[in-house]
């Protein structure tokens, strides 16, 4: 029997699902690339059903974000394994529509080419800015794209070597480009690896742009394409040094308090953690005076992050190794960015002496605050104009930012999970400032669009999500961890000159606000079937939402998947399947399914009253959580059966 016969036969006994079966036929009729069909054989003669399924129960199909998807199979077939690559990776990437590979790479770079050229039309070349990050395979699959964009007839801005997320960001806006590539997963795995696209903005896609990229990308069923002939083909240019000062410059215009880099004496050690934040965060810092050092072992560009579990700066031992220099050089302050550098996690020195994580939210609060606070104290932000100035967070990240905000009399305004949707809200202030004053508004310093949004439109103070992302400027249209290190090095040296430090400046807040808690967690169903147990569990949780938590009664739940919920500027807010339930004793939590992970995630919510004492209250907070969670967690597990 030849290989679909096994496979049929295969099906038929249960060892294989029935779309696996169909996706192999997919793949395989829609590529002349030898090592696909090499890899499914080898494959199918070792009887590997389970790694099948994984790599093909699905078409990877490219979303509002993009792919994401493993490039190295949990097996590694010869064909793929070939003479092998840098950094001990495989030659080639993961064969399998499930799979991030340079078949699904080729369809969601020519239907994104698709659709902007419709969107341009036929007067010039569409130009596009393509970047990566230190992932494997991440260079080689921003080569082939730039490749098919050139010989598709697209002008074509590459960057020289590995650089951040956020930079792809401002190059796209800076650029006046018609879209723009990254090639990231983020903080994921490093056998994963991702496509993220963006719009003319510098955003992420949106409506009604993502839909009619989608359309284009998914229709797609082959690798096949003809270049356009050499006379009609598009230009390369490189991207390097002077991308990065062009970028730098603008993110020294975010600094409120120069002076504090020289007037302190506080230490930072950062690492990019294999990553790109090294290319712009430490340059900066160190032109700014910050005392600034970085950890050599984790310097080194190297897609395996070879130091780490996990180049997660959410995950506690991914800051080890910069923890220990710090209390060797007697830093006060640790500062990691992940792979793309748009993540920031940071680490900071206790009353006795001993270096504390804080989540993102606990970060995103001292951000939120200092920010708030300056801006008022440096007369930026005055009673007079501060109904123009804003904060945009995500639903799920901490409500004492809200708090925060409003007691300097500046309003939040709450939007769904991803940056896209900050990113939104900063277009949508943009265009409210009359047209003729923001001619070439992408070229205006931070003080110029400042002064405009405050007496036109709104002016952005600061923004993030729980998941360690934050943004304190509307140049970048991405959460941007070089920004956010910047402005947290300008905190800790502020502090620094007032005789204070980050822990206590947190103890301060939750003295005047009260004891906030936030805690996320998440159930994992991997493989081929867990995104249907993951999809029925969440549906489960918007049919029938529970009326008692933890013994206590549900008096609210909020379900964004309908599409009828507004925020708090009466703008609608996009279906999403998300639900909120509010208990009696003023806990809280949220479900939703990851975008990007094979996961359900869930956060909850707990806070103390002002002026309590906080260790007490960090107590009792604390256990009504765990209460909850223990909670959550059997009525999850009832849900499926």
């Amino acid at each position: 029997m030849n290989d679909l016969e096994i496979l049929r036969q295969v099906v038929e006994e249960g060892k294989l699902l029935a779309s696996s079966l169909e996706n192999i036929r997919l793949l395989l009729s829609g590529t002349q690339d030898p090592v696909a069909s090499a890899s499914v054989d080898e494959l199918v003669k070792a009887h590997q059903w389970d790694e099948l399924n994984n790599r093909f129960y699905k078409t990877l199909a490219f979303g509002t974000g993009g792919l994401r998807g493993r490039t190295i199979g949990t097996v590694v077939t010869m064909a793929e394994q070939g003479k092998g690559g840098v950094n001990a990776r495989p030659q080639f990437p993961c064969v399998g529509t499930a799979c991030m590979n340079f078949f699904n790479v080729g369809r969601a770079m020519r239907g994104l080419i698709q659709y902007v050229r419709g969107f341009v039309g036929t007067g010039r070349k569409p130009l596009l800015v393509i970047g990566h990050d230190t992932r494997h395979f991440s260079r080689d699959f921003a080569e082939f794209c730039a490749r098919i964009a050139v010989e598709l007839g697209c002008d074509c801005a590459l960057f020289d070597g590995p650089c951040s997320t956020p930079e792809v960001s401002f190059a796209i806006r800076e650029l006046n480009a018609d879209t723009g590539v990254v090639i990231t997963a983020s903080h994921n795995p490093a056998h994963d690896n991702g496509f993220k696209a963006y719009f003319n903005d510098g955003a992420q896609l949106v409506a009604p742009h993502d839909k009619g990229v989608i359309d284009c990308v998914n229709a797609l069923q082959n690798d096949h394409y003809d270049p356009l002939p050499a006379q009609h083909q598009g230009e390369l240019t490189v991207l390097g040094k002077d991308m990065d000062i062009r970028f730098m410059n603008r993110l020294k215009g975010i600094i409120l308090r120069p002076e504090v880099f020289g007037a302190s004496s506080a230490k930072v050690v950062y690492t990019n953690l294999h990553g790109t934040g090294g290319r712009c965060i430490v340059p900066l810092l160190r032109g700014l005076g910050c005392k600034v050092s970085t950890v050599a072992a984790q310097d080194v560009q190297d897609g395996r992050f070879p130091t780490v579990k996990s180049p997660n700066p959410e995950n506690a031992p991914a800051l080890d190794m910069a923890i220990a220099q710090a209390n060797e050089e007697g830093a006060d302050l640790v500062i990691a960015t992940d792979p793309d550098s748009d993540r920031m996690g940071i680490a900071v020195r206790d009353a006795e002496g001993k270096m504390q994580l804080l989540t993102g939210n606990q970060t995103g609060c001292l951000l939120a605050w200092y920010r708030c606070m300056s801006m008022r104290e440096l007369g930026i932000i005055t009673p007079e104009n501060a109904q123009h100035a804003v904060m945009v967070k995500t639903y799920v990240t901490s409500p004492l930012q809200d708090a925060i905000a409003a007691s300097y009399g500046i309003a939040t305004v709450n939007v769904l999970t991803g940056f896209k949707y900050i990113a939104a809200k900063l277009g949508k202030y943009e265009r409210a400032i009359p047209s003729e004053l923001r001619v070439d508004y992408r070229r205006m310093d931070e003080k110029t669009t400042r002064s405009l949004r405050l007496e036109y439109s709104k002016y952005f103070v600061f923004g993030g999500e729980e998941s360690y992302g934050y943004l304190a400027q509307d140049f970048v249209r991405d959460k941007d961890a070089n920004a956010a290190a910047l402005c947290l090095a300008e905190l800790n040296a502020y502090l620094a000159t007032c005789g204070s430090n980050l822990m206590d400046c947190l103890n301060k807040i939750y003295t005047q606000f009260g004891y906030y808690a936030e805690v996320s967690k998440s159930l994992v169903m991997e493989g081929a079937d867990g995104a249907a147990k993951i999809a029925a569990l969440t549906q489960s949780y918007i049919d029938n939402p529970p009326s008692e938590m933890d013994g206590v009664r549900v008096v609210s739940h909020r379900d964004f998947s309908g599409g009828a919920i507004k925020d708090a500027e009466g703008d609608p807010v996009p279906a999403e399947k998300l639900l909120f339930i509010e208990l009696e004793d003023g806990r809280s939590f949220a479900v939703r399914p990851s975008g990007t992970e094979p996961k359900i995630k869930f956060y909850l919510f707990a806070h103390g009253k002002p002026g309590e004492d906080i260790a007490a209250s960090q107590a009792a907070v604390r256990a009504g959580m765990d209460s909850l969670w223990q909670a959550i967690s059997v009525d999850a597990e009832a849900r499926q059966g």
